[in-house]
């Protein structure tokens, strides 16, 4: 039964793209098929996922069908985890989709369809892949959707170079990811990646380990490997945004989890390295997210920010792993896991809320779109409590996440080595100022996109998506709340899925009650989203009493004034605050980290009959640091090298046989060191 769901789960995919191959987009009846198609296959994909989940493992042998030996998709628990969330997500897609294609007055284009479907197929494929082969061909199939959908809109100079960087990355990411899977698979003598749980600890699986995490951490977009996010995301069209960072980003949390199983114990260098790769990922994210003046790049660098926090907490599993600590090791993966779903559906919220504001405005500077939650509710509220959710306010699955990550940041002092608590305490500082900071970040743009005053352009010309959409984000909206009421089930789903990792009556030891939460250690710190739900709504219920009592009924009286409006009453016009301005404390406080530069330049001058005067221009620019102090200096050296190679093109034949001997000579001491 399950063989079956998967190749007529398949078949909508390959069909969808078929549709959008062969027909195009010129008829309009025919433009949401490829898109129903896609929601059809999620949602077999959805019900394999579920089977999955509650029952035993399943391998489907496919070596008679592609002609290899060890080819084959392996379907158990923690498979079926992600494949639950990820096409969950896949089903609301879309839905947001099929009603973005309906307008006529929109440009549409052939190839998003195609690479929105094989994004979908690609996820598939790698989680539910047990060998090499099928793993790798899946993974750079993903990468061949990545460059469809960022490539379909080179219409604008700002977009032409997000191709080129997408698919650089994912290239980085595949050729870490084959080394590594060639050296398991050299040492195993398999290339099932069941087999490589048998290496011997050493240098290979040291090296393995580090390539992993390159490979998988190039996907999230781990730093220095985040350089494609800000302008691969906003390039893509509409919804595809949402695939990308809400689906598609999460198999490389897929496959660290998955290799964690595999690897087993890592050095104590890179559990360090993680800890502190991760929170400074989350800080540099959430950093720049701070001082975008386009929305799409905000919720962008917001997706390197949770890399890190997901990141940091796949760390103190590392931690746990190495010095042996069940407990430690499932709090780590919990609080990695739940911040993933968080991330998962939030991002998919912004993404999609984001996907009909600019189909309905044209843009998304955050100027034009000054009170456009005004006009559109159901696009402007799915997206403040997206918002919300990422900063990890309560009562949201966002508070429940974090609060996770940092009580398992705080396990620190129950370990006896100086280095690894050292880590642990940089990575909960690093997180600690990274919440605080998404705070600043997020009020800035809910204040004026949601709550500011409406511009003219949004008053003109902003209007609500169709059904498929409203419905679409309505349940991300419900999810981004309701689970968190129900958090203590969620725990019990996550657990079953993380049992293929780590045992799983170790992660429920987090449930302190049936409606009560831990932090796997007991005697530590305790909390409950769920009465949170009920504790919330009665405390304001009751200051919203007292108040009407003390004031004598005058409460109800009070002048009101826009809910977003500047220090002085009647300041419009060029007064008000604006996105550059509310940020502009940010890039003064922290210009070391964003390379604040300013330059005044005088823009008028002239005589008004009291003497000559000149104004001035004050323009602030911010620098994105591993760009232009790694990336810029790597490229003049590439172009360097590349010169100097050219001179080697000799044409002489005995010249060309010594780089070949020289290369085998290298390649040869290379394998005797690994052995």
């Amino acid at each position: 039964m399950t063989g079956t769901l998967l190749v007529i789960a398949f078949t909508c995919f390959g069909l969808g793209v078929a549709t959008d191959t062969i027909i195009g987009v010129q008829r309009r009846s025919v433009r949401p098929v490829p898109y129903l198609l896609g929601m059809a296959g999620s949602a077999l994909m959805l019900v394999v996922g579920i089977r999955a989940l509650t029952s035993a493992s399943v391998t489907f042998d496919l070596s008679k069908l592609v002609n290899l030996e060890t080819t084959g998709l392996l379907l158990d628990h923690l498979a079926g985890l992600f494949l639950t969330v990820l096409f969950a997500l896949g089903i609301v897609v879309s839905a947001v989709f099929v009603s973005w294609v309906m307008p006529e007055d929109r440009s549409h284009r052939r190839g998003i369809a195609s690479g929105y479907l094989l994004l979908l197929a690609s996820v598939a494929g790698i989680i539910l892949a047990a060998d090499a082969f099928t793993f790798m061909f899946a993974w750079e199939a993903l990468t061949v959707s990545f460059y469809m959908l960022t490539s379909v809109s080179r219409d604008t100079a700002r977009n032409t170079g997000a191709p080129w960087s997408t698919v650089g990355i994912g290239k980085v990411s595949g050729a870490a990811l084959l080394v590594g899977f060639l050296l398991m698979a050299g040492r195993s003598g398999s290339l099932t990646i069941a087999s490589w749980g048998f290496i011997k600890s050493g240098t290979v699986q040291d090296v393995a380990w580090v390539l992993v995490i390159i490979g998988f951490g190039a996907k999230l977009g781990l730093v220095p490997l985040q350089v494609w996010i800000p302008v691969g995301y906003p390039a893509a069209p509409g919804p595809a945004r949402a695939a990308m960072a809400g689906i598609a980003a999460n198999v490389g949390v897929y496959g660290l989890w998955r290799f964690l199983g595999t690897l087993g114990r890592p050095p104590i260098w890179l559990v360090i390295a993680v800890l502190v790769v991760g929170g400074i990922t989350a800080l540099l994210g959430i950093t720049f997210a701070g001082v975008q003046a386009r929305l799409g790049r905000v919720i962008a660098y917001s997706s390197i920010e949770n890399a890190g926090l997901i990141v940091t907490g796949y760390g103190v599993a590392l931690a746990g792993s190495f010095v042996g600590s069940e407990l430690l090791m499932a709090i780590g993966l919990l609080a990695a896991t739940l911040q993933a779903v968080t991330h998962a559906i939030a991002k998919t919220a912004l993404f999609s809320s984001l996907a009909g504001i600019e189909a309905a405005v044209g843009t998304d500077d955050l100027e034009s779109l000054r009170g456009v939650g005004r006009r559109m509710p159901w696009s402007g509220g799915t997206f403040a409590i997206g918002a919300l959710t990422l900063t990890g306010l309560p009562p949201t699955i966002g508070f429940v996440s974090e609060w996770f990550i940092l009580e398992a940041l705080m396990q620190q002092f129950r370990l006896s080595g100086l280095a690894i608590r050292l880590g642990l305490a940089a990575a909960g500082a690093l997180v600690a100022l990274t919440t605080g900071l998404s705070a600043v970040a997020f009020i800035r743009v809910l204040g004026l996109t949601i709550l500011g005053r409406p511009t003219r352009r949004v008053l003109e010309s902003a209007r609500e998506p169709g059904i498929f959409a409203k419905a679409a984000m309505a349940l991300l909206s419900l999810s981004c709340l309701g689970i968190a009421a129900l958090s203590p089930w969620e725990i019990r789903i996550i657990a079953k899925g993380l049992d293929p990792i780590i045992r799983q009556g170790a992660v429920l030891q987090a449930l302190k009650s049936p409606w009560i939460l831990q932090p796997v250690f007991p005697g530590f710190s305790i909390v409950s989203p769920s009465w949170l739900w009920l504790a919330m709504p009665v405390a304001f219920a009751a200051v919203f009493a007292g108040a009407i009592a003390l004031s004598g009924g005058r409460y109800l009286k009070v002048r009101r004034v826009p809910a977003w409006h500047s220090a002085t009453s009647g300041v419009s016009g060029a007064a008000e605050y604006t996105a550059f301005g509310f940020a502009n404390p940010l890039r003064h406080v922290l210009g070391n980290v964003l390379g604040t530069t300013r330059l005044t330049l005088p823009i008028q001058g002239g005589d008004d009959g009291q003497g000559e005067h000149l104004h001035l221009e004050t323009v602030t620019r911010v620098v994105e640091p591993v760009e232009t102090y790694l990336y810029r200096p790597l490229r003049e050296a590439a172009l360097a090298a590349t010169w100097v190679v050219k001179k080697l093109q000799s044409g002489r034949l005995n010249a060309y046989v010594s780089y070949m001997l020289i290369a085998l000579l290298i390649a040869l001491a290379l394998t005797a060191a690994l052995r």
